[in-house]
């Protein structure tokens, strides 16, 4: 079976795989309806079996975030780089960390392991890393941290191979911002590269980030064979042109590649944290942004349900065997994991790294455009249930080499991943109204449908009690406050919360039906829209750039 997304007509299990998630998740907002006007009290007890599940896993959740985010600043604390360099020489290396140090333990036994026989491990001296920044017509402001930060990494930077993959399509600004990061970047890595992806797609592309990543590592390929680097001894991670990596990642992803012997298996998941520009966004924009981050602080100590997610380190050896990522989707991310998936027959998995990768929330020169461009990325991440079809008609076919059971699980996880974020937060919302409103034409009422509202009231204000702890996490998680904004700005820091609930339903519930509704009608998405990037300096440069164009007007003209 082909590893790619179907172009064209679809079959008939594939148009109804499709149509699955978006039937579930109308079909439980109205089947609460229905049911309701059979049987409030049937409709309660269903609505209250829902919620029970809802909060208990709200309550691991709370715990998985204060697992992870001890294990965030535990690896944080840990100088990676010279764990890296005890890899080089296993048999005399000498652990003088403390026994309470991220992994010590872990890290002892890997030199123990590599000392046994040092020639079946690779070395750090033998490992490159290969990074690809992908680009649109982003401004210089937004990008350039990035490479400042690839720049001060404690990784050794003559190892370090970049390449700045931009559209062609960006524009005359865009190339003009590419040749200013060449002059200035070039030379503080051990190779930089632009590559420009062309504005005519090629055959089988759509317009999208897959297409330009997938471009440039075909660039990324060309070069290793002219230098004679091996496949398997580079280590790929792309980055939106916003990431901004943190400083002992490359050290740890690399040193996680030469302690796992099924590498060329794995990806490397690092943790997306949407604080870069946190201060300047606006609040929807940041509780959006602190529940992303959030999730995935969660996802990176649950193995089981662990996908790639934006920026990811993958191999180049399994790369080139998949010729890539897709080029036929606007979530390449999320898709590379199922693609990877079946690639390696089931034999795959991602392995969390947990040191940051800090990125941007949605911000842009209006509050109307934020919000606009907020429900836009969230529309084009909740169409990654069109992945949904894809693993389905692979459930139970044997070409692909998968168990069947596993398939199942994960099919499962999927699935339900994506109808609970379409329907739970409005039936949690306004479910416990349904029965209640439509038993007032019953000739009785029954006890449960009548306390109904209050106790699901109850059972929310319970739930209150992850926000407070969302709340203490995240603000211990804010950068330093900019010297711009006063005390009143960190108050709004805490205060923002309150716009949790709205947001769920506004952005996340609503995004998800738009994107399920377009699959459920047969409506596909063809290209992928770019979310807008800003920062304080940005949107200064920017006003500074138009105060400079306008034309110069003449005094008794201004006047008039």
């Amino acid at each position: 079976m082909d590893n790619e997304l179907p172009v064209g007509e679809r079959t008939p299990t594939y148009r109804a795989l499709e149509m699955l998630p978006g039937l579930l998740s109308y079909g439980l907002l109205a089947g609460l309806v229905v049911v309701s006007v059979f049987s409030p009290v049937a409709a309660a007890w269903g609505l209250l079996a829902v919620i029970a599940i809802m909060l208990i896993k709200a309550i691991r959740s709370a715990f998985d975030i204060m697992i992870g985010n001890a294990k965030l600043e535990g690896a944080q604390a840990v100088d990676w780089h010279a764990r890296l360099m005890q890899l080089e020489d296993p048999t005399t290396a000498v652990v003088s960390e403390p026994r309470n140090a991220f992994h010590v333990r872990r890290h002892r036994r890997n030199l123990t392991a590599m000392a046994r026989d040092p020639q079946a491990w690779p070395k750090p001296s033998e490992i490159y890393n290969a990074v690809i920044v992908a680009a649109y017509n982003e401004p210089y402001e937004v990008i350039a941290p990035s490479f400042e930060a690839l720049a001060e990494t404690t990784y050794d930077n003559d190892h370090l191979i970049v390449l700045l993959a931009y559209e062609e399509r960006g524009g005359a600004g865009m190339e003009r911002t590419a040749q200013r990061l060449a002059r200035e970047f070039g030379d503080r890595f051990g190779h930089f590269e632009l590559v420009r992806h062309p504005a005519a797609l090629l055959p089988g592309e759509m317009a999208g980030k897959g297409a330009n990543i997938t471009f440039a590592g075909r660039r990324l390929q060309m070069l290793l064979d002219q230098r004679g680097i091996d496949h398997s001894r580079v280590l790929v991670t792309t980055l939106d042109c916003d990431n901004v990596a943190y400083p002992t990642y490359f050290d740890y992803v690399t040193y996680e590649y030469i302690v796992h012997p099924e590498r060329r298996r794995m990806s490397f998941q690092p943790i997306s944290l949407f604080l870069g520009n946190i201060w300047d966004a606006p609040a929807p924009s940041r509780v959006i942004a602190n529940g992303n981050s959030f999730w995935n602080i969660i996802s990176s100590v649950r193995p089981f349900s662990l996908r790639n997610f934006a920026s990811h380190s993958q191999p180049m050896d399994a790369l080139v065997e998949m010729d890539f990522w897709s080029t036929r989707t606007i979530v390449e991310d999320g898709h590379q994991y199922w693609r990877s998936y079946f690639h390696f027959h089931g034999d795959y998995r991602v392995i969390s790294i947990h040191v940051p990768i800090y990125q941007d929330a949605v911000l842009t020169e209006s509050y109307g455009r934020t919000i606009k461009a907020q429900f836009k990325q969230l529309k084009r991440w909740s169409y990654g249930a069109s992945d949904v079809p894809f693993v389905g008609v692979r459930l139970f076919d044997r070409s692909t080499g998968t168990p069947v059971l596993k398939n199942l699980y994960r099919f499962y996880q999927l699935l339900d991943s994506h109808v609970s974020l379409a329907c739970i937060a409005p039936m949690i919302a306004f479910g416990a109204w349904v029965p209640f409103l439509v038993s007032l034409w019953a000739p009785f009422m029954d006890t449960l449908v009548l306390n109904l509202p209050y106790i699901v009231g109850t059972i929310q204000q319970v739930a209150l009690l992850s926000i407070v702890l969302m709340m203490w996490i995240g603000y211990q998680m804010l950068p330093e406050r900019p010297a711009r904004y006063g005390r009143r700005r960190s108050l709004g820091m805490i205060v923002q919360w309150a716009l949790m609930p709205v947001t769920g339903l506004v952005f996340n519930s609503l995004s998800a039906l738009v994107s399920q509704t377009q699959l459920l009608r047969g409506h596909y998405r063809e290209s992928f829209e770019v979310t807008e990037k800003a920062s304080h300096a940005s949107l200064v440069a920017a006003g500074q750039r138009e105060m400079q164009d306008a034309p110069t007007t003449p005094r008794m003209a201004r006047a008039a």
